[in-house]
């Protein structure tokens, strides 16, 4: 079965993420400027390092991590979370976040294509979906 996960991904849907992120108690303007940004992901894999590049209108971010290792990481809304990523399925990637300091807990669902990602991530009962294409 072919690797998709590598690959450069421009978002072209989002779905309930103002919504999502008031939940995880992101403030307004950075939810306004979240909303109206379309993130360009890049992600590389060197032997068993994955390095995940986040490209937007409010930031750039970068993580790099191993699977199953949890890592400290600083949201693109600026939490401080502890990650684990994991491969649930080929070509599925679950990111686990556990909030520190009293923040709440979410997870992310990446499923990688020959030509998108769908992203489904959530918070409580709080559900967003974004979409992205895969750049040539």
């Amino acid at each position: 079965m072919a690797d998709y996960v590598p690959g450069k991904y421009q978002m072209t849907e989002t779905e309930n993420f103002d919504e999502f992120m008031e939940r995880l108690g992101v403030g307004f303007i950075t939810r306004k400027l979240g909303n109206r940004s379309y993130p360009v992901v890049t992600i590389s894999k060197e032997v068993d390092e994955y390095t995940m590049k986040t490209e937007s209108l409010v930031k750039t971010s970068e993580m790099k991590f191993k699977l199953g290792e949890q890592f400290e990481e600083i949201t693109g809304d600026g939490r401080k979370v502890m990650s684990t990523m994991s491969m649930t399925a080929p070509n599925t990637m679950l990111h686990q976040m556990l909030g520190t300091d009293g923040g709440k807990d979410s997870i992310c669902s990446r499923e990688f294509m020959a030509e998108k990602l769908k992203v489904v991530c959530q918070v409580e009962e709080v559900v967003t979906t974004r979409m992205y294409e895969r750049k040539k």
